[in-house]
C-alpha cells in the first residue's frame, strides 16, 4: 500500500493516527512503510533504544493522555478555563456485576498505556481495574488507589512511589511500565474510601491496522527477566561505545567563542560532555548561564541555550541522574540524546560573561542510517523575567510548525514569595485542536510527583534537581524526558503551563525544551543573549524582596489608637501574608468587621496643629470588602471608596484632600454605607494598610 502527505489545518484527535501514518510517506517519493508488531517486548526495548526517539515513528502512534481535570474546563473564551478542581473527575460511572466503577480512561485500540500516574491524600481503600480488548474482567487489578498494590509486583523505577508516598494515606507513585492492547484499553476506579483522586493516564493510539499485542498475565511473566534487565539499564544508562570521541580544551576569553567540527556523516552525536573550570575557580550561577551551547546540523542551527540548561541542571550545577542526561557532583555535565545528521555538525559553546571560562567538551559520535524518518534534534531555552500572579493566565512555554516529536524539558524558575506556584495546569495542543490532549492536574504531577512542595528527586524520567527552601521560595528547578511518551505533531504543538498560585508571587521562568524534527519546522522562540546574562537572584534577595517593608512617611493604621467605634465589632490588625506582604506597608492592614451599613471606627491621627497637608490613603480591596465613606473631625470628605475587587488586593491611592489640623491630633472616622452588588452575603468588611499626610 503507498500512501502520501495529506495537508490539513485541523482534524479532530481522532483522526491524528491516521494522519500521522499517512505522514510517513513521501518525503519526494512514496515509500512502504512495514510496521512490526507491537508487543510488550518490543516496548521495553524501545524504551532504552536511545535511538529510536531520533525517528519518525514506525508503526506510527499518537499520544494523548486522559486525566482527572476539572471539567468546566472547556475553551479559553469559557468561564471555567482556569479552573482547579482537578480531582475525582471521570469520564462515566458504570455498574458491573453490582458494582459502580468510575471510568478514568476509555479508548479504542490498537494503542498502548505508556505512562500511568495518580495521587491521593486519604485512605486509598477500593479497587483500580485494566480491562483489554472488551474483555469482562480486568487483565490487572489494584486493590487500592495506588499502583504499587497488586498484580505487577514491580519496584521502581518502573513503578516509582512519589515523595512522602505512604501506602495507606498521603501519596501516589507513577507507572511507566508500557500496558499494550489491540482492540481497547479500560480503566475504572471502584472507591472503597475517601479522598480526592488525581490521576493521568499518557496513551499511545496505533494507526489501524497495527499489529500489537494484548497484554496478558502470561506475558507479562515471560518478560519479568526483560523488565528487570529494562531497570537496570534505566537506572545506569550506559554510555555509547564505538565511534569516534572529538574533543577540545580551552579557554574561551569574555565574549568569545570556540568550535568543534564533527565528523563527516551521515553520522549521530552519541554522547556529549561538557566541564567549565574543571578542577578550578568555582563559575557562579550567573558565569554558568552566560555559557551558551549552539548546535548545527547540515548548516541549520537548531540548538541555542545555556550550557546548563541544555543538560537539565537549570540555574547553578546541580546533581542530576536521569536516562538522557547526567550531571556530577564534581561538574561534569553529560548528555545521551541521539542527534543524527547526515553530512556534517558542530558544537560551539560561547563565552556571553565577563571573564574567561576554561571549556572541556567531548563529543561521541558513531554511525547513523540516514532515511526518510531520520530527525534533526532541537533544543530552544525561553526565559521570561517578570512574571506575576494573579492574575491566573496561561503561559506559553512553547510554539513549534512543523513536524516531529515533542521528548521533554526542563524549566528552571525563581520565586520570590515563599508559596506554592503550580497550581496550575499543563496544556498541550497538538494539530490545531481545540481542547488539549494533554489537560493536566499540576505542575508537579506533570514532573512525575506530587502534593508540592517537596524536595529533590531522582529518576530515568522526572527529576528535580534544585529547591532552594522548604516552601519553594528562591531557585525550583524541574525535568522531565519521554521515552515512550514522546507527542508527535504533523503540522504544529502548543505547550502551556497555567500560572495559578497560592498566594501573589513574583517568578522568573527559564524553560529549555527538547524535540526532534524534520527541516522546516519552526519555533516561536528565539535565542534570549540580553537573558542569558542577566543577574541570577539568589534566595537572599528573594527573602530581603519578601520582608515587610514600611514605606517612607507611612503611618500605619493598624498602629493608630481606636478614639471610638459604633458597635461592639471587630477592629485589629490582620498580617498580610498570605496574599504577599509586600503590597502593604508594614505587610499589615487595619481590619474591620462591621455588623452593618453605618457602623463606623474613629481613629487617632497625630499631626501638627495649624500645618495643612494632603492626606493620601492606602486601603485594600478583596471579594467582601463594602462601601466606604470618610470624616476628618467631623467634616465628611466629598469621595466615596468602595472595597470590592474580586480578589485581595491594595486599592489606588486614595485622595482625601487637604486637611488643617486644628490640635494635635485629629479624627478620621471610616463608616459604612453599602456593598457593591458583587459582594455576596451581607459582608461590609474593610481594610485599612496606612496614611501619608504630603505637603502641598
Amino acid at each position: 500500500m503507498i500512501f502520501c502527505v495529506i495537508s490539513r489545518c485541523s482534524w479532530p484527535a481522532a483522526t491524528r493516527a491516521l494522519t500521522l501514518l499517512l505522514g510517513l510517506a513521501c518525503f519526494g517519493a512514496a515509500q512502504r512503510v512495514l510496521a512490526a508488531e507491537v508487543t510488550l517486548d518490543s516496548l521495553l526495548q524501545e524504551l532504552t533504544d536511545f535511538s529510536a526517539v531520533a525517528r519518525w515513528p514506525a508503526p506510527a502512534y499518537t499520544t494523548h493522555q486522559s486525566s482527572s481535570y476539572d471539567r468546566t474546563e472547556v475553551a479559553p473564551d469559557q468561564p471555567g478555563w482556569f479552573a482547579n478542581n482537578d480531582f475525582s473527575q471521570y469520564v462515566r460511572e458504570e455498574t458491573h456485576a453490582g458494582r459502580t466503577e468510575k471510568v478514568m480512561l476509555d479508548v479504542a485500540g490498537p494503542g498502548a498505556i505508556v505512562r500511568f500516574w495518580l495521587t491521593t491524600v486519604q485512605n486509598k481503600k477500593g479497587t483500580l481495574r485494566i480491562y483489554l480488548d472488551g474483555s469482562a474482567e480486568p487483565v490487572l487489578t489494584f486493590p487500592a488507589y495506588d499502583l504499587l498494590t497488586g498484580d505487577l509486583k514491580l519496584g521502581a523505577p518502573l513503578a516509582q512511589p512519589h515523595p512522602g508516598y505512604s501506602p495507606n494515606n498521603n501519596g501516589g507513585d507513577t507507572l511507566m511500565l508500557p500496558i499494550p492492547y489491540a482492540k481497547h484499553c479500560k480503566v475504572t476506579w471502584e472507591e472503597a474510601g475517601e479522598g480526592p483522586r488525581y490521576y493521568q493516564i499518557d496513551y499511545r493510539t496505533y494507526a489501524p491496522g497495527t499489529a500489537v499485542e494484548t497484554f496478558t498475565p502470561g506475558i507479562l511473566a515471560r518478560a519479568r527477566p526483560l523488565i528487570e534487565a529494562t531497570g537496570k539499564r534505566l537506572l545506569a544508562p550506559p554510555d555509547a561505545s564505538g565511534g569516534r570521541v572529538i574533543s577540545l580544551n580551552r579557554v574561551v576569553p569574555a565574549g568569545e567563542s570556540t568550535t568543534l567540527d564533527l565528523p563527516a556523516g551521515p553520522a549521530a552525536i552519541r554522547r556529549l560532555e561538557l566541564a567549565l573550570n574543571a578542577g578550578a575557580t568555582t563559575l557562579t550561577d550567573q558565569q554558568l548561564r552566560s555559557v551558551i551551547i549552539k548546535i548545527a546540523f547540515d548548516g541549520n542551527e537548531t540548538v541555542w541555550c545555556p550550557a546548563p540548561d541544555f543538560f537539565g541542571s537549570g540555574a547553578g550545577l546541580n546533581p542530576l541522574q536521569s536516562w538522557y542526561r547526567t550531571v556530577t557532583t564534581d561538574g561534569r555535565m553529560i548528555c545521551r540524546w541521539v542527534m543524527p545528521y547526515a553530512k556534517t555538525a558542530r558544537v560551539t559553546v560561547s563565552n556571553l560573561g565577563p571573564a574567561a571560562v576554561a571549556v572541556a567538551l567531548s563529543a561521541g559520535t558513531g554511525p547513523w542510517h540516514w532515511d526518510a524518518r531520520s530527525m534533526y534534534f532541537h533544543s530552544t531555552w525561553h526565559y521570561d523575567g517578570d512574571l506575576q500572579t494573579p492574575p491566573v493566565r496561561d503561559w506559553e512555554a512553547i510554539h513549534l510548525t512543523g513536524r516531529g516529536v515533542y521528548v521533554g524539558d526542563t524549566l528552571s524558575l525563581f520565586n520570590y514569595i515563599p508559596t506554592w506556584y503550580g497550581e496550575g495546569d499543563e496544556k498541550i495542543r497538538v494539530d490545531g485542536e481545540a481542547l488539549p490532549s494533554f489537560l493536566g492536574t499540576g505542575m508537579e504531577d506533570y514532573y512525575d510527583y506530587s502534593f508540592a512542595p517537596r524536595g529533590l528527586m531522582q529518576t530515568p524520567f522526572a527529576n528535580q534537581v534544585r529547591v532552594d527552601q522548604r516552601m519553594t521560595q528562591g531557585h525550583n528547578i524541574m525535568t522531565r524526558t519521554r521515552n515512550l511518551d514522546g507527542i508527535p505533531f504533523s503540522h504544529s504543538l502548543d505547550f502551556v503551563f497555567e500560572l495559578i498560585s497560592w498566594k501573589p508571587t513574583r517568578l522568573i521562568y527559564a524553560m529549555t525544551t527538547y524535540w526532534y524534527a524534520f527541516p522546516g519546522t519552526t519555533a516561536d522562540v528565539r535565542p534570549q543573549p540580553d537573558a542569558a546574562t542577566r543577574p541570577v537572584p539568589t534566595l537572599a534577595e528573594a527573602a530581603a524582596a519578601a520582608a515587610p517593608k514600611h514605606w517612607p512617611g507611612a503611618i500605619e493604621c493598624e498602629k493608630l489608637r481606636v478614639h471610638g467605634k459604633s458597635g461592639d465589632f471587630s477592629v485589629r490588625e490582620q498580617d498580610m501574608e498570605p496574599f504577599d506582604v509586600t503590597r502593604w506597608s508594614g505587610g499589615a492592614q487595619l481590619l474591620g468587621v462591621p455588623q452593618g451599613v453605618g457602623d463606623f471606627v474613629e481613629l487617632e491621627v497625630p499631626v501638627i496643629a495649624g500645618e495643612t497637608r494632603d492626606w493620601q490613603l492606602y486601603a485594600t480591596q478583596a471579594p467582601d470588602y463594602g462601601k466606604l465613606r470618610f470624616f476628618v473631625d467631623g467634616r465628611e470628605l466629598p469621595m466615596e471608596f468602595d472595597g470590592y475587587a474580586p480578589d485581595v488586593r491594595p486599592a489606588p491611592p486614595l485622595d482625601l484632600g487637604a486637611v488643617t489640623a486644628a490640635t494635635n491630633v485629629c479624627i478620621l472616622r471610616v463608616q459604612v454605607m453599602g456593598a457593591n452588588p458583587k459582594v455576596a452575603g451581607d459582608k461590609h468588611l474593610f481594610g485599612l494598610d496606612c496614611l501619608k499626610l504630603i505637603k502641598p
